[in-house]
Parts: structure tokens; C-alpha cells; sequence
């Protein structure tokens, strides 16, 4: 399998910003389809939908976590570390 070029934690994090980018996609789209049904009385669709967007948005607060209190800072200190040691 071949090696992505980077830091671990540095592919991590954008691997994070690309589920996030589909989060945010399917959040739009579930609000948005969960909206017309209400608008249309379909009640029980509405409610299917929100609860689909309900775990959407757990999911995209789970990764939002992930990132701030684990991948970015360790991103972070790779990078640091990198541009450090290419600076002596």
C-alpha cells in the first residue's frame, strides 16, 4: 500500500476535515428534505428525518472533539517539530 507524504497526525486532520465536509453536506440535505416534509404535513417523514439528522450532527460533534482535543494539537506539534529540524 503506498505512503501518503506528510505527518500522521497532519493526515489525520485533513482526513477529519473531509468527513466533516460530507457531515456537512448530508446536514444540509436532511435539514432541508426534513423541512418540505413538514411544510407538506408528512409528518412521520419529519420526524424519520430528524431523527437522521439528529445522529448526523452527533457525528459531526464527535468529529469536531476528535479534532480539537486530539488530532489538531498533535498536528500541531508535528509541524513544529518538522519546521524545527529543518531550520538547524
Amino acid at each position: 500500500m503506498p505512503k501518503a507524504d506528510g505527518d500522521d497526525s497532519v493526515i489525520d486532520a485533513a482526513i477529519i476535515v473531509a468527513a466533516q465536509k460530507v457531515e456537512h453536506y448530508e446536514i444540509a440535505g436532511y435539514g432541508s428534505v426534513r423541512t418540505f416534509a413538514q411544510l407538506l404535513g408528512q409528518n412521520k417523514s419529519a420526524e424519520l428525518l430528524q431523527q437522521t439528522l439528529d445522529e448526523e450532527s452527533e457525528a459531526n460533534e464527535l468529529l469536531n472533539k476528535l479534532a480539537e482535543d486530539i488530532v489538531n494539537p498533535e498536528a500541531l506539534t508535528e509541524s513544529e517539530m518538522a519546521s524545527a529540524s529543518s531550520d538547524r
